[in-house]
């Protein structure tokens, strides 16, 4: 009895082993990343410096340059019309990723926010992949960022060197130059690096749960019983909830206010007053660019949740066809000798096609996997497991379709289709209205 205590004892800390950081922590790079970023609150310290850095950088370096900086008086290339809306398109999103992400690490901490502390009940093959893929997240996000902040960079170097003459400056003006542009350039690298680093982070962890769904899909190959089954789907459906219920405000918040933006930038360069300025590049490049910069990061949020929402519901596909597989399969042992019409079927091998002869360029090579296939599922559970207990399993699996939610409302292809033909709607609205007017 001692012995199995003591063993009961090493399993749990063995367990917990992984939620301790070290000095090799394969979260040691992203920490250090969100020190630099000033969004590490850690301690008390770390979280008075990361929310100095967030008002400075995403509230008073933004209005400075709004309200010091219009330069209403300077000439039509210089002029910023449209200044006002991405600042506070840019602000407020990035004001809504900061409090989000600051809740989230300073609530459940970095790893537990990660499901790195659940990486020990999973397969070697899915801790490998997600670590990998944690490893490209800071490449992809500098892939968002980088190219952004170079068209930024150019336009705002060359209208504080091309007007400097013409803008407001304090003392010297170069040394007053310089340091506006730096600060300008900090503030929007700091704005968008936050919203993009959450949408990010959004993706990575969806793309755990695609890796656990595909790990998931390899028990309808081996002789498995429901329970098990069942008991994994139900841990599978936990998380995708639990990430539901972290990101679901995050996710309905950038919605809005980036749909408003878009909105409300449409609105202002379709006026008539604003007409001459469509193809005046001067003045719209910096409004092209905050909307690409928005729209892309929302466009990464959405792709995610309905791709591991359409994974999610995939598994209720394979799990009929593995209930039919196994169907045919209790037809072919019982009824052999037997000429049926169902013992025929099943019998003939024309039904089990092959689908590796029809062509691989037809498929999608990154969508090819176990949950989503045509090949038939090999049989091992025709005589293990009642047709009952298939039936059930697939009755439940059609019913609860796990997927990300937000607030009850499932992010599928279905709601993405519904949010484009309202948002297409309120835009062919919006446009015949502002038409109208200029005419």
């Amino acid at each position: 009895m001692g012995d199995n205590g003591d063993a009961l004892l090493n399993r749990k800390s063995n367990k917990f082993q992984r939620c301790v950081s070290h000095v090799h922590d394969e979260l040691q790079i992203f920490r250090s990343y969100l020190r630099w970023m000033f969004v590490d609150q850690s301690n008390v310290w770390r979280a008075c410096l990361s929310w100095c850095m967030f008002i400075i950088f995403g509230i008073v370096v933004p209005a400075i340059s709004h309200f010091v900086f219009a330069c209403a008086t300077c000439d039509g290339n210089h002029k910023r019309p449209y200044d006002s809306v991405v600042q506070l398109s840019l602000s407020s999103v990035a004001t809504v990723s900061f409090v989000c992400l600051s809740w989230f690490v300073r609530k459940f901490g970095l790893r537990r926010f990660l499901f790195f502390d659940k990486l020990y009940y999973e397969s070697e093959t899915v801790r490998r992949e997600y670590t990998a893929q944690l490893n490209r997240s800071l490449k992809i996000l500098s892939i968002f960022v980088l190219p952004c902040f170079f068209a930024e960079s150019v336009y705002k170097i060359w209208w504080y060197t091309s007007g400097f003459s013409q803008v407001p400056f304090l003392a010297n003006v170069y040394v007053s130059s310089t340091v506006a542009c730096i600060l300008e350039l900090c503030s929007w690298l700091y704005r968008t690096t936050v919203f993009f680093l959450v949408c990010v982070l959004f993706r990575l962890i969806c793309y755990l749960q695609i890796l656990r769904l595909q790990d998931f899909a390899t028990v309808f190959q081996v002789e498995s019983d429901v329970a098990s089954i069942m008991s994994e789907h139900l841990r599978i459906r936990r998380h995708l909830t639990i990430i539901s219920h972290r990101f679901r405000g995050f996710i309905l918040w950038s919605l809005t206010l980036i749909t408003g933006s878009q909105f409300a930038l449409l609105l202002i360069t379709t006026k008539s007053s604003a007409a001459v300025d469509y193809m005046h590049i001067f003045r719209v490049g910096e409004l092209v660019l905050c909307s690409i910069t928005l729209v892309t990061g929302l466009l990464l949020l959405l792709r995610s949740a309905t791709k591991i929402t359409h994974k999610a519901q995939a598994v209720a596909c394979l799990a009929t066809k593995w209930h039919v597989c196994a169907t045919l399969e209790s037809f072919d042992g019982t009824d052999r000798e037997v000429d049926s019409p169902t013992a025929q079927i099943a019998n003939d091998p024309a039904f089990y096609f092959n689908t590796d002869e029809e062509s691989d360029g037809d498929l999608v090579s990154d969508e090819d996997n176990d949950l989503e296939n045509t090949k038939m599922v090999p049989s091992y559970s025709s005589h293990t497991i009642s047709y009952q207990k298939r039936q059930a399993l697939v009755t439940y699996f059609e019913n609860n379709k796990a997927g990300i939610t937000v607030y009850g409302f499932t992010l599928d292809r279905t709601t993405l289709h519904m949010l484009f033909m309202i948002e297409f709607s309120l835009i062919l609205w919006l446009l015949g209205k502002t038409i109208n007017g200029i005419s």
